[in-house]
Order: C-alpha cells, then structure tokens, then sequence
C-alpha cells in the first residue's frame, strides 16, 4: 500500500502552538490522514497516496479556528508501511466519562474488575484508527449527552460510525435497536468486531454514506452524528428524514464558531436548539424536531 507524508510546519505564538498541532491532526484526520508524529516544527501526517486530495485538505484547513496562526505542508511519497501499526501497538488508557462509562483499550487489556458501583458500564474498543476510542472531545461530549438522556426502549442511527462507540454506548444504555453505517469498509469491519466483545446483537452496520438510509425501513428516535461540518450540512435533511416525531439529533465533529452556521441549517430544517456542550473549542449540539 502506497502512502504519502505531509510535513505541516506551524508558525504561530508559544502558547498555542500544541493546541494548533492537536487541530491540525484532527481535521487532517477528517481528510483522510490516519497516523501522525511530532516535529520540532509541527507534525508529519501519514495517508494512503490514493486517498489524499490537497484541494479536500486545503478545504478543511481554510476553516482552522484559531486566528494568527500560519500553516504550511509539503506532501512527499513514502516507502510502504502500515502506519496504523505503531497506534495499535501502543493503545489508549482507560477513558472515564462522568463516572458512569469506561472505555477501555480491549487489545491491550481486560476489562477491568468491576467495583461496587454497579451503574459504571464497562465498554471494550479494539481500534483500527485512533478516532473513536473516546479519547476525542466530540465523542466524549456525544457520550456525555446520552447519559443525561432517556433512552431504553429507543432505536438510535449512528452515522459514520468509526468503531461502533456511539451505537454500542446506546445499547448498553438500553436502546431496543441501532443502525449504523461508515463509508470506510474497515470501519465497519472494526465497529461489527467491537460491538461482538462487547456482547451487542443488536446493532445492524451498513457500508456507504447517507444514501444508504434509503435502504433502512423506519424511523428513529435518536440520530447520531460525528462528522465533520461540510457533510453535516449536506446530511442534515437526510437525518431529518428518516426522524420520527420529537426525535433528537446529536451532532458534532465541528468547532464553536461553525454552532451558528449549523444552527441556521437545522432550523430550515425545523429542528430547534435543545442544548450545547463545548470542550476546547469543539461543539456539541442536541437538537429535536
């Protein structure tokens, strides 16, 4: 497998320096990058030579949040490599969200011992990819908002999966029935995978993008979706669709000053602003029609 490496050298005042490589990586990531190192200047990025696009990279990058900052890359061709090796050889730690979920790396380590609180849910992720093991503000935020929600009972869609987090984090809460779909076949192999060690059968994942939903019967009662906010706008109807009557949208993947771009696309679309979660200049917004 052929890959090419951007070297992203940042110029920008000492104090935000770490924040702006941390951004780059991840909106990097919402372009297809799948591994990155640090550099004295920045960092280097890792992506299939197939796969990369400078005009979707400069895209995502034209929206970097923080003002001053100067970003340049110089895209090079490297020898092959499974660059997501060196991820899966070192794993996460534990992640504890509001003391009622630990997501714990189940490639590296068994589930841990339960203790005598009985309401912490233990979920196990073996990922292929670092996004979507929990260590990330938006699933974190995403996960956050479940937990203050009545859900049993409920069918949930989670769109762009990853590796099933979101749906399985539904399911231990007690949703009758989860539908998920990716556009990436080795997420949805991996979220299958994860939702098996953590004993889920009821969750269905689907290969492709939106346009599957044409194929889902039903409608449901919570949306789910992590994604970054182009394809939220373009998707937004596409959820809106296939919601049943007062169903909730749970949205994220985008930054604090895209909330009010967002929010004029939703209310077109007759959703309404329930709440909001922001956690270092990533947003969350929980929306009901």
């Amino acid at each position: 497998m052929k890959y090419s490496v951007a070297e992203f050298k940042i110029r920008c005042e000492a104090e935000v320096f770490r924040t702006s490589c941390d951004l780059i990586a991840d909106i990097a990531g919402e372009a297809g990058f799948e591994s990155f190192e640090d550099t004295e200047e920045g960092i280097n990025g890792y992506i299939q030579k197939d796969v990369f696009s400078r005009d979707v990279l400069d895209e995502c990058l034209s929206y970097f949040p923080i003002q001053g900052v100067n970003i340049e890359y110089n895209i090079s061709d490297v020898e092959d490599k499974d660059w997501n090796e060196q991820w899966e050889d070192i794993g996460f730690d534990t992640i504890n969200i509001d003391d009622k979920i630990l997501i714990y790396d189940a490639k590296h380590c068994e589930r841990p011992i339960d203790n005598l609180n009985k309401t912490i849910k233990f979920i196990g992720i073996e990922a292929i990819q670092a996004f979507g093991t929990g260590t990330h503000q938006t699933t974190r935020m995403i996960i956050s908002s479940l937990l203050k929600m009545q859900i049993h009972g409920l069918r949930v869609l989670d769109c762009g999966c990853g590796t099933g987090i979101l749906g399985i984090t539904a399911s231990k809460l007690g949703a009758s029935s989860i539908v998920g779909y990716d556009i990436d076949e080795w997420s949805v192999n991996n979220a299958m995978h994860n939702a098996t060690i953590n004993d889920i059968d009821n969750i269905d994942i689907l290969h492709g993008d939106v346009s599957v939903l044409s194929h889902v019967c039903g409608v449901f009662n919570i949306v789910l979706a992590n994604i970054n906010r182009n394809i939220l706008l373009n998707d937004m109807h596409a959820f809106c669709d296939v919601m049943c009557k007062d169903a909730t949208l749970i949205i994220s993947g985008f930054y604090e000053e895209d909330i009010a771009t967002l929010l004029n696309k939703a209310s077109v679309l007759g959703l309404k602003e329930i709440s909001r979660l922001v956690d270092d200049n990533w947003a969350c917004l929980l929306l009901r029609n």
